[in-house]
C-alpha cells in the first residue's frame, strides 16, 4: 500500500483563498475573512494524539491570525474536566467562547448555546453532509446548538501474538470465546484492561455496546417508557461479572481514559477497547515501546469490534462538537473562527495529524488520503455510520446526555462487580434512570 507524505497531505491542503463564504467552502478553499481586532478562546481537551495540540498551538494559530485578524486563546484541559468547565462557564455567565463537548452533552447546554445554524448548514453543504450521529447530538429541532467537530469511536486494541499463544489466531467474534482467551491470558499475567469507573470516554465506550449486545436497552424508541430492568439486561450483568472475575484488570474499577493506554504500553494488559492512540503512540516510538522479544510493539497490535452476543454487535459512537456560548461577546468573531476552522483546507491540517485516531464529522472525510497510509488504523474508518449514541432505542436528547452524564447504566455494572446481585443492580439502574425520565 502506497505511503503519502504528510508533508505532501498538508502542502496540498494549505491553500487559500477570498470570496464569498458559501463558495469558497464548496470549492474547498479556506476563507480570507475580513481582518480586524478580535480574541476567541477555544476550550478542548489535551488530545490523545500530542502532534494534533502541537499543530494547533504552534501553526493553526499563527495561521488564524494571518488568514482572519482573529487573536486565538487555545486551552486544552484533561477531558474529564471538560464538563465541569462547561457548567461553571454558564453558571457564571464568562468563559471560553468556544467549548469542545463530548457525545450527547450538547442536549445538556442548548439554551446556553448560541445558534450556529447558519455555520454548519455551510459546512455541510460544502463537505457532503454530516453523519447522524453528528446531526442529532448537535440540533435541537431544526436549530443547529453547534458545530460538529469530529465522529468517532473505539475498537479493541490488542496483542495478536498474545491471543495467538492462548488459541486465538482471529481476535474472538463472541463474547464465549472473548471470556475463554481472557480467563487464559490473565491466567498467563495477561489480563484484558478495561474502565469501571466514572470517566467520560472508555466506560460507556465498553458497557453501552456490552449492554446492547445482550439484547438490553434503557428506554423504547418512543424515549419514554424505561425498560432497563430486564431478563436481557440481568444476564449481561451476569456475564459481566463473571467476565471481570476471569479476564480483567481488577485496578479498572478505577481507571480513568488514561490508565489503559499507559497498562497496555507497559505491557500489563494484552487487551483495551481504546481509540487508535495506542497504536499511533507505539508507532510513534518504536525505540520505546518493545515487545518481550525485543521487537516494535506497534508491530503486534491489531484492532478489532467489540465482540457479539446474543443480541448482536455494536460500537458507541463519540461525537466531538464545538459549543458557542451564548454568554460570549464575541459571536461574529467565533462564528468566523468556526468558518474558517473547519473548512477542508484547515481542518484537513489537523485531520490529517490525528492519523485516523478520528473520523471527520463530515463524509467528505470518508475519501480522505489518510485512509490509504496504515492498514492497521483502517478499522476506525467506518464507526461514525455503524454506530450507536447513548439512549439508544430512544433519541440522542437532554435526558439520555443526564444519564451517561451520571454514568448509571456503568455504575450497575461496577456496583454488580463490587458484590451486588445482577437484579440488584438492574433495579437500581432503571430507579436511577427513571427519574430522569419522568
Amino acid at each position: 500500500m502506497t505511503r503519502i507524505a504528510r508533508r505532501k497531505l498538508l502542502t496540498r491542503r494549505n491553500v487559500m483563498g477570498a470570496g464569498g463564504m458559501a463558495a469558497l467552502l464548496a470549492t474547498g478553499r479556506a476563507p480570507a475573512l475580513a481582518q480586524g481586532a478580535a480574541n476567541v478562546h477555544w476550550l478542548r481537551w489535551t488530545d490523545f494524539v500530542p502532534a494534533s495540540d502541537a499543530l494547533l498551538k504552534n501553526q493553526i494559530v499563527q495561521e488564524c491570525k494571518k488568514a482572519t485578524g482573529i487573536t486565538l486563546k487555545i486551552e486544552t484541559v484533561n477531558a474529564n474536566d471538560l464538563q465541569p468547565r462547561i457548567t461553571s462557564a454558564i453558571q457564571s455567565g464568562t468563559g471560553a467562547d468556544i467549548i469542545m463537548a463530548i457525545g450527547n452533552w450538547p442536549q445538556l447546554y442548548g439554551d446556553s448555546l448560541a445558534d450556529v445554524s447558519d455555520v454548519a448548514e455551510e459546512i455541510a453543504k460544502a463537505q457532503g453532509g454530516y453523519y447522524d450521529v453528528s446531526r442529532q447530538v448537535a440540533t435541537a429541532g431544526n436549530k443547529w446548538i453547534g458545530v460538529p467537530w469530529t465522529a468517532g469511536g473505539g475498537l479493541i486494541a490488542y496483542r495478536k501474538s498474545w491471543f495467538a499463544e492462548v488459541g486465538h489466531d482471529t481476535f474472538p467474534e463472541n463474547w464465549d470465546k472473548f471470556r475463554d482467551a481472557g480467563r487464559k491470558l490473565k491466567a498467563k499475567g495477561r489480563p484484558i484492561g478495561q474502565t469501571a469507573g466514572h470517566t467520560f470516554g472508555d466506560a460507556p465506550g465498553w458497557w453501552y455496546p456490552f449492554l446492547w449486545s445482550w439484547g438490553g436497552k434503557e428506554v423504547e424508541a418512543d424515549g419514554k417508557t424505561v425498560v432497563l430492568n430486564s431478563k436481557e439486561t440481568v444476564e449481561s450483568i451476569k456475564f459481566g461479572v463473571a467476565l471481570w472475575k476471569e479476564a480483567m484488570d481488577d485496578g479498572g474499577l478505577a481507571w480513568d481514559d488514561t490508565n489503559n493506554n499507559r497498562a497496555f504500553l507497559s505491557q500489563t494488559v494484552s487487551a483495551t477497547n481504546n481509540g487508535a492512540s495506542i497504536y499511533i503512540e507505539a508507532k510513534k516510538k518504536p525505540d520505546t515501546y518493545r515487545t518481550e522479544k525485543d521487537k516494535p510493539m506497534a508491530q503486534d497490535i491489531a484492532h478489532a469490534a467489540i465482540p457479539s452476543g446474543p443480541g448482536g454487535q455494536f460500537n458507541y459512537t463519540g461525537p466531538q462538537t464545538d459549543l458557542l456560548m451564548g454568554y460570549s461577546r464575541n459571536q461574529k468573531a467565533a462564528k468566523d473562527f468556526l468558518r474558517w476552522m473547519h473548512s477542508k483546507p484547515v481542518f484537513g491540517q489537523w485531520f490529517t495529524s490525528q492519523q485516523g485516531y478520528t473520523c471527520g464529522a463530515t463524509k467528505a472525510w470518508q475519501t480522505d488520503p489518510v485512509w490509504n497510509v496504515d492498514p492497521v488504523l483502517k478499522p476506525f474508518h467506518d464507526l461514525p455510520s455503524k454506530g450507536r449514541l447513548a439512549g439508544w432505542a430512544g433519541p440522542p436528547d437532554r435526558r439520555s446526555a443526564e444519564v451517561v452524564s451520571k454514568y448509571i447504566v456503568v455504575d450497575m455494572y461496577a456496583k454488580a462487580i463490587q458484590g451486588m446481585p445482577a437484579e440488584e443492580a438492574a433495579k437500581w439502574a432503571h430507579g436511577e434512570i427513571a427519574k430522569v425520565y419522568v
